[in-house]
């Protein structure tokens, strides 16, 4: 949950913020570029000067059906995430760019990973385990060069991200080209991330240090103890329901995942008021796609509880392999000097069986040459993986399952609000950088299920002299 949800979280950060202004700059940079084409006395620089972005978020979320607590139960979670990005003019052609982050986190939910904290033990209510909060961090440098025409663009990136259950290095790369001056435009980009888990299991699962007969010891006889609650034992505790809890679990043999990804992008000026883009996305995931502390709990299974608390009969199993794919695509309209009409739609599938369908509509308003508003909604829908089923449905025969509600049917609804500042001439100033731009974003999203969240971003650009 957490890998995918900073993923999420950082692309998304990164775009609220830069919405603004982009609502209202793609038509006229697009159509002078036209009028201000490279001759062979000029070359104008790519990026004029050092540009630094700060950024900051602050995400909260909350619902009833925690997967780590097989499908109930708390999902109540809060989230800081600040990131600066540098971008280096490095000479006419080429720019160097740095993303670093870090995101904070407290988790009613990832804290019932151990839930037997001495407390009234609940799945909605949040225990005091070291699961409870974690620091994840991010490193991101991208190199772009330039031809002399600036028709072609050669990209290479390289990332870095470290939390409490993985460890994860990314490489890719791209090339866009832009032909009919320059109001159309083909890209290809590309991706490889190679992530390591950490396999922390839900803390009944794990080997006790006196009794290891429900755990299934490494292949050397050793038994790896992968966290400060490996003392739990469960002897200590009072079992209620079936008192014979005897789950058949064996640990995960691979801790690695990699994805690969190809991005085919088209976008083409259709006038001077109209922008029409589309792109391809291919995603292959292989490895631990499961999350080894989501719980699962058996129909067919008799119910063991400590305190109240259902005891796991087994974690997610899913598929090894995953294949997404995606298309998307953008319609602007420059409808006066005052609106821009942004929308954008995407169809999606994978081998999961998921299907989805996601539109969006965003309004910047222009209130003066340095302020606008940007109203903006999403609406998304999906349908179920065939391996979903809610809490305590599943069977002990089925060979993959899963009570994550991120991967059950629903639909959700977000609605959105930003304010821009933007100063073209960069005329304030703090010691040596340039105020450029000022963004706030506030978005509210709602499922029709009990999952409710809510982020706000902030955003301030500077120019270096």
């Amino acid at each position: 949950m957490r890998m995918q949800l900073n993923h999420l979280k950082t692309g998304l950060l990164l775009l609220l913020i830069s919405i603004s202004f982009q609502a209202f700059t793609q038509f006229t940079v697009v159509n002078d570029s036209v009028l201000d084409q490279p001759d062979t006395t000029y070359k104008k620089r790519v990026l004029e000067h050092a540009e630094i972005s700060i950024l900051n978020s602050l995400y909260g979320q909350q619902g009833n059906n925690a997967a780590t607590s097989g499908g109930i139960g708390t999902e109540k979670l809060m989230d800081v995430t600040p990131t600066i990005v540098v971008s280096i003019p490095l000479n006419d052609d080429d720019v160097l760019s740095v993303d670093a982050g870090i995101s904070a986190y407290t988790s009613a939910s990832s804290s019932n990973i151990n839930p037997f904290d001495g407390r009234i033990t609940d799945p909605f209510q949040a225990s005091s385990g070291a699961s409870s909060g974690d620091v994840w961090m991010n490193v991101t440098a991208t190199y772009a060069h330039s031809s002399d025409d600036r028709n072609k663009i050669w990209s290479a990136k390289t990332s870095v991200s470290n939390e409490f259950d993985y460890f994860s290095v990314g490489f890719g790369g791209g090339k866009a080209w832009l032909f009919n001056e320059k109001n159309t435009e083909f890209s290809i980009h590309s991706s490889i991330y190679l992530d390591q888990w950490k396999t922390i299991y839900p803390v009944e699962l794990r080997p006790n240090r006196n009794d290891t007969t429900r755990y299934k010891i490494e292949d050397n006889g050793t038994i790896n103890y992968e966290d400060d609650e490996h003392h739990f034992n469960i002897n200590d505790y009072v079992i209620t329901g079936d008192t014979n809890y005897n789950p058949v679990f064996s640990p995960f043999k691979s801790k690695g995942r990699n994805s690969y990804s190809v991005t085919v992008g088209f976008s083409q000026v259709l006038s001077k008021k109209v922008q029409f883009s589309i792109s391809n996305d291919v995603i292959y995931q292989q490895g631990l796609l499961s999350t080894p502390f989501h719980r699962i709990h058996f129909a067919d299974v008799n119910n063991s509880y400590i305190e109240g608390y259902h005891l796991a009969d087994d974690v997610e199993r899913m598929p090894d392999t995953r294949i997404k794919y995606a298309l998307g695509t953008r319609f602007n309209v420059y409808l006066s000097k005052t609106f821009v009409l942004r929308t954008f739609y995407r169809y999606y599938i994978d081998s999961w069986k998921i299907g989805a369908h996601t539109a969006s509509l965003e309004l910047p308003i222009r209130l003066s040459d340095k302020f606008s508003l940007v109203p903006s909604y999403r609406f998304y829908t999906q349908s179920a993986t065939e391996y979903f089923a809610p809490y305590d449905t599943h069977l002990s025969t089925e060979k993959y399952y899963t009570s994550d509600y991120d991967l059950s049917k629903f639909s959700s609804n977000q609605f959105g609000m930003g304010i821009s500042y933007t100063d073209v001439m960069t005329k304030a100033h703090i010691w040596k950088l340039r105020l450029k731009s000022i963004d706030l974003q506030a978005n509210n999203y709602r499922r029709n299920t009990s999952f409710r969240a809510f982020l706000v971003a902030f955003g301030v650009k500077f120019i270096v002299d």
